[in-house]
């Protein structure tokens, strides 16, 4: 039986595709509200010390790389590039996956259907836990997306939201040490700058 909560010590997240082309298309949810999300996601990952495994593709065919938003907070992440629609498939993705020596995956993608949907399955299928980040994903239609995250969660991944997920690596506000961040990303930065 695995433990379905995740822990700092054991996660890691994974983050694909977040390019211009791809945000440009995603029509599940609003742009601008996708890239504050994976920002918020990103700098969550960066205040618990999670590693990082960050790719791209065809950035060497011509198409642009991560969004400076994003890049920005993952500044000290090399972008594995790749050709390969399935990350998975990539040997030096792969590599960067086990190199984490984490189980638990927290996974983003764009487009959810297709660039999340097929890693994690794989990923899956190989003994790792999947938490895709369903308000920091998106799809090319809001039916592709459901359906992409439908077809993960009957393989078993376990769905979080990034607002879930910062209070579920926090844990207890006992933990001074992140509780400054944490108020910062979630409510200053975020939650009540939209009020």
């Amino acid at each position: 039986m695995t433990r379905a909560k995740l822990d700092r010590d054991r996660a890691a997240l994974v983050v694909i595709d977040y390019q211009p082309s791809q945000v440009q298309t995603v029509a599940s949810m609003d742009r601008e509200l996708l890239v504050d999300n994976i920002v918020s996601v990103a700098r969550l990952a960066k205040t618990f010390n999670l590693p990082v495994v960050l790719s791209t593709v065809n950035v060497a065919n011509g198409q642009k790389p991560t969004i400076p938003e994003l890049k920005a907070v993952l500044a000290d992440s090399a972008e594995i590039d790749r050709t390969e629609i399935n990350s998975w498939e990539n040997a030096d993705f792969r590599r960067a996956v086990e190199a984490t020596s984490r189980k638990k995956l927290i996974m983003t993608a764009l487009w959810t259907e297709v660039c999340l949907a097929f890693p994690s399955l794989d990923a899956m299928r190989e003994g790792y836990e999947v938490y895709p980040v369903v308000d920091a994903v998106g799809g090319t239609s809001p039916e592709a997306h459901r359906a992409g995250l439908e077809r993960m969660l009957q393989a078993g991944a376990h769905p979080i939201s990034w607002v879930s997920l910062a209070c579920e690596l926090q844990r207890d506000w006992a933990r001074e040490e992140t509780v400054a961040d944490v108020v910062d990303i979630v409510l200053t930065t975020r939650l009540l700058a939209a009020v």
